[in-house]
């Protein structure tokens, strides 16, 4: 038996894995297909009265997939004992025979929604349902940000040693990468090498190595349904030991400037009144957390930098024939607004 529209899991493979790891007798019911952020596939289903996500790589799995499958596995066996909001995991599988070839796991389903796309009708209306939201994605940001990778099994999950030093170098590297796909002109996004310059002048002479997300957003977030607070974290796929800083950063590249009429990825959550101002979400993270936030705008020049050349990739792929071309425009644009705000900061 497979899912019924495409890519495929065959779930009578899984119902014999879990019968060997005692995970229910009965049949798998209610298969359904669940939307996300990325090209991995995820499913909800019911096997004797209980709920269960599965998580496995893309359809066609990339060289890489089955790895960061498993590093996923382990970060959030890590968490499991953690203040962190996110699904819980409950096994994992790493015998690709089992799945065609991929690594999966199962994890607990969380009660909540994607700001992206809706806010919770019970609080849709509320500017300080609204404020209070924001500030739950910053509490929950400081306490995987203060999470010991060490204490909780996850040594050697990343490579903290010179992380700072190795960003501009990488992310430019990359966006040199494009210039392999056929029909890319090549980077036309604004004063790259003078944000370049301007993040290896201003870099800050050290950090405190943590957890971070690495993809924080509110597309990367679920909330509850009942309160305007944050129920989980997911996509834990970018996941690293580095500086946590980078993570708030990132929010902050994406977080409506004023004027703005959304944040920009235009979600449901940013089009009402009521969100932090950045002041806020700084104080917030800061009274929260024992970091030193005072170099919070070279975090953000770098997640402005490095979202905006990993967002450029996809135009890139799309020019190639490789990836939807309205996505790829759309993600130009994005990246174009990206640069515009570190040029801005810079200059300030």
């Amino acid at each position: 038996m497979t899912i019924p529209t495409e890519p495929p899991v065959d779930v009578d493979a899984v119902a014999t894995w879990m019968d060997d790891i005692g995970l229910g007798v009965d049949p798998i019911e209610q298969v359904e297909p669940l939307a996300g952020g990325t090209q991995n596939i995820m499913v909800s289903f019911v096997r004797s009265g209980r709920r269960y996500i599965l998580r496995r790589g893309p359809q066609h799995l990339r060289a890489a997939s089955n790895k960061i499958m498993g590093r996923e596995i382990r970060l959030l066996g890590g968490l499991a004992h953690t203040d962190v909001p996110h699904a819980r995991l409950i096994a994992s599988c790493d015998d690709e025979s089992v799945l065609g070839g991929a690594v999966f796991y199962l994890m607990e389903p969380i009660d909540g929604y994607n700001a992206l796309v809706t806010v919770s009708d019970r609080y849709a209306d509320d500017p300080a349902a609204r404020h209070r939201m924001g500030l739950s994605m910053v509490e929950a940001l400081a306490t995987l940000g203060a999470v010991d990778p060490d204490a909780v099994g996850l040594t050697g999950f990343g490579k903290p040693d010179g992380f700072l030093q190795r960003q501009v170098p990488r992310w430019l590297g990359e966006l040199d990468s494009y210039a392999q796909l056929d029909g890319y002109p090549g980077p036309v996004i604004g004063d790259v090498p003078r944000v370049a310059e301007w993040l290896e002048a201003n870099r800050p002479a050290t950090f405190t190595p943590g957890l971070l997300h690495g993809d924080f957003h509110i597309s990367n977030v679920l909330f509850r349904n009942d309160v305007p607070e944050i129920a989980a974290i997911i996509d834990w796929e970018m996941t690293t030991i580095g500086d946590p800083l980078l993570d708030l950063g990132w929010m902050l590249s994406l977080w409506p400037e004023p004027g703005d009429d959304t944040d920009l990825v235009g979600s449901a959550y940013s089009a009402g009144p009521g969100l932090p101002t950045e002041s806020e979400v700084v104080r917030c993270y800061a009274e929260r957390s024992t970091r030193d936030v005072s170099a919070i705008d070279w975090y953000v020049v770098l997640a402005c930098f490095k979202l905006g050349i990993v967002l450029e990739g996809t135009y890139a792929r799309s020019l190639a024939g490789l990836a939807p071309i309205e996505t790829g425009q759309r993600l130009h644009e994005t990246t174009l607004r990206l640069f515009e705000r570190a040029i801005r900061r810079i200059a300030a």
